[in-house]
């Protein structure tokens, strides 16, 4: 490996570990606690985004059914063509993306309007179409992604990945939700049979 690369692959160990670092002091507190507050009595629950974005939220679905929160990721693509029919009023639908104006988000949102559902975004231009079209915004910020041409979703995932799991931190002390009760719906692989050790 060329001198070179070994430092770009250094760099993104510590672009990454300075956006995480301050992920937290640029969240809007209260705005957090509200879609906590949301997703706590939310009977069911929705993210969408594209690209790393988009996987980023298959991960927090699959975080809210963890915890016992029904959840599903919803494909953009999909959105329109009758998977928002899983939407109903009073439900919590994370929409994602960095820039606020990915095309794709903007017809789930307004279904999501028409449909009585609590819409919260994660994006970094509150002042984009998604955020003035949310009901609550949760901002984030990085000062750069890791590549040297600044154009590849790497700390913008990882920053959006660290607002979905401390979510889901505050609604496991906020729900109540006990270590028994994943062991029960999580009997596979090492944690299960760590969870499902008899004493």
């Amino acid at each position: 490996m060329k001198k070179k690369s070994a430092q770009y692959a250094e760099n993104a160990f510590t672009i990454e570990a300075e956006a995480l670092s301050t992920a937290w002091k640029n969240m809007d507190k209260k705005a957090f606690a509200k879609a906590v507050d949301v997703l706590k009595g939310a009977e069911r629950i929705a993210a969408s985004g594209c690209g790393h974005t988009g996987i980023a939220c298959r991960h927090f679905a699959h975080l809210m059914c963890c915890i016992e929160r029904p959840a599903r990721f919803i494909s953009p693509a999909e959105a329109v063509h009758g998977a928002t029919g899983f939407i109903q009023k009073g439900d919590a639908v994370i929409l994602a993306s960095r820039g606020g104006k990915t095309a794709e988000l903007m017809p789930i949102m307004d279904i999501c309007r028409r449909k009585g559902a609590v819409i919260i975004s994660i994006t970094e231009n509150t002042e984009s179409p998604l955020a003035k079209g949310s009901d609550i915004v949760l901002p984030m910020k990085i000062n750069s992604e890791t590549d040297k041409y600044n154009s590849q979703g790497t700390t913008s995932f990882i920053v959006t990945n660290a607002i979905f799991d401390a979510l889901q931190a505050a609604l496991i002390e906020e729900t109540g939700y006990k270590n028994e009760q994943f062991a029960v719906i999580h009997p596979g692989g090492a944690v299960g049979e760590r969870l499902n050790k008899k004493k």
